[in-house]
């Protein structure tokens, strides 16, 4: 037992310092391992299944909306990127250059792409001429690489991995809601699947992406207060088109300049899944993202029958569609269920002699470690029953958790002693004058988080920073 206690003991309660808890779930549950090129991580089996399992549900999401997959260079020409102004500077300080190819040193420097912007301008440029060639709906799955001063694993690397869609439109209309569109197939994913509550919203002018006439966003609010931009989708309206000449001739044979869109999503929600659901024994994973969902542990294997029937209700189990697994290995049973709570697997099914003796098994919840007894030969379909138990209720704390976590604020005194002493969102009006919001920030870290679609209040008349006449509602934060 001294071995299974030392498992758990390696993780930092996150009561005591939350960011470090975080460094050591992501490394005790072997998410990630560090690597030798500085601010970046090396993502290992069990993260990337996690990732893969995002991008299976998010890919099939696009697909039913008609998007279709296409594959960009990772190399940017230096005149490319200087193409729109607003752009290149949003995203200059972050940039890494290659200079140099084998020996020989470049005519033009390529970027290495942050984003992919321009490479889908200079495409659709050529690819659409006519009306008949719209609208255009791709989405590439890539990394990207930007330098970040500060790196943390997911949340912020150097390089990761994400999905970035660019669409052309004959319209703005349609633009618009395709814009919008996506980001609801992205505050759908994360609250149907990862059972993560999001808040839905417009970002500010100071906030929205770098040549974007609006970017939306879906917010997430983690155990610790912060908040965590999740997803954005943003509506370029025509001037990348107007950039790089992209234009279509219309029904009527007049010239047009397209209207585009791009929304994307990363790895970072890796970490959101493990900030919003985790405790201090490891990671907690809902049910439709965990790569096993079941674990059947035997107890005393050594014993005859054992390990056999342990095979058969694992087989079982798979045949339902339930991802199960069987541990065999010749750890002791302390240390497999501290190693499957470690790895946040949902729900672990328990298999003795004395069991298969009396024809049952005992079944464990991950997040509520609640024990039940279940008949062998209906194992399958309660684990089933269990699992969808386990995600709606991960959701209902996960969403009571953020409600609570909300505060309100009517003017600035208020929002300063909010800050201080309520980690979460606070909601309060403004004035929509950026000096407010620089204020907020360089006063008391918080930043504007999004102006929200579907909650409306107005809680007071009065800016909650300067006292003037205000009428947006403001969901404000610290942010990772």
């Amino acid at each position: 037992m001294a071995k299974d206690k030392k498992l758990v003991e390696a993780i930092t309660s996150m009561d005591t310092d939350f960011a470090q808890w975080y460094t050591d779930v992501v490394k005790k549950a072997e998410l990630i391992a560090y690597s030798s090129v500085k601010g970046c991580m090396i993502i290992k089996p069990a993260g990337y299944a996690i990732w893969e399992n995002i991008q299976k549900e998010l890919d099939r999401r696009f697909k039913e909306t008609g998007v279709e997959n296409v594959y960009m260079p990772m190399f940017i020409p230096e005149s490319l990127l200087q193409k729109e102004k607003d752009h290149v500077e949003g995203f200059a300080p972050e940039v890494a250059w290659v200079t140099h190819g084998g020996l020989s040193e470049l005519q033009e420097r390529l970027c290495v792409r942050p984003t992919s912007e321009t490479l889908f301008c200079d495409f659709y440029k050529d690819d659409i001429q006519s009306y008949r060639d719209l609208p255009k709906l791709y989405n590439q799955w890539c990394s990207v690489v930007r330098w970040e001063k500060e790196t943390r694993p997911f949340l912020r690397s150097r390089e990761f991995l994400w999905q970035e869609g660019h669409t052309a439109h004959a319209t703005a209309e349609e633009a618009e809601e395709r814009t919008v569109q996506m980001l609801n197939v992205y505050a759908d994913f994360c609250e149907e699947v990862l059972a993560m509550p999001v808040i839905r919203g417009r970002k500010t002018e100071k906030e929205k992406f770098a040549g974007a006439e609006a970017t939306y966003t879906i917010e997430a609010l983690m155990h610790d207060g912060k908040a965590l931009q999740s997803g954005t989708s943003h509506n370029f309206g025509d001037g990348f088109a107007k950039a790089f000449g992209i234009q279509y001739t219309d029904k009527n044979n007049k010239l047009q300049y397209v209207h585009q869109t791009s929304w994307g999503m990363t790895t970072r929600l890796i970490g959101a899944i493990i900030m919003v659901h985790g405790d201090d024994s490891g990671l907690v994973l809902p049910p439709r993202i965990a790569p096993v969902q079941t674990m059947v542990i035997p107890i005393q294997q050594h014993k005859e029958g054992v390990l056999e029937k342990a095979q058969e209700v694992k087989e079982g189990l798979v045949q339902a569609g339930i991802a199960a697994g069987l541990d065999d290995s010749d750890k002791s049973p302390g240390w497999k269920f501290s190693e499957q709570e470690m790895r946040g697997i949902p729900v672990r099914v328990e298999l003795g002699p004395k069991d298969i003796e009396a024809g049952k098994c005992v079944l464990v919840r991950r997040d509520t470690r609640e024990k039940t007894e279940c008949a062998i030969e209906d194992v399958a379909q309660t684990v089933k029953e269990l699992l969808e138990t386990i995600q709606r209720e991960m959701f209902e704390r996960a969403k009571a958790h953020r409600d609570s976590h909300i505060s309100d604020a009517h003017d600035y005194a208020e929002f300063k002693r909010a800050v201080e002493n309520k980690p979460g969102f606070i909601r309060g009006m403004w004035c929509g004058d950026q000096a407010c919001e620089d204020k907020i920030k360089e006063e008391t870290t918080a930043t504007s988080r999004c102006m929200p679609f579907e909650d409306q209040e107005h809680i007071a008349d009065t800016c909650v920073c300067c006292g003037k006449p205000a009428h947006k509602l403001v969901y404000w934060g610290k942010a990772y």
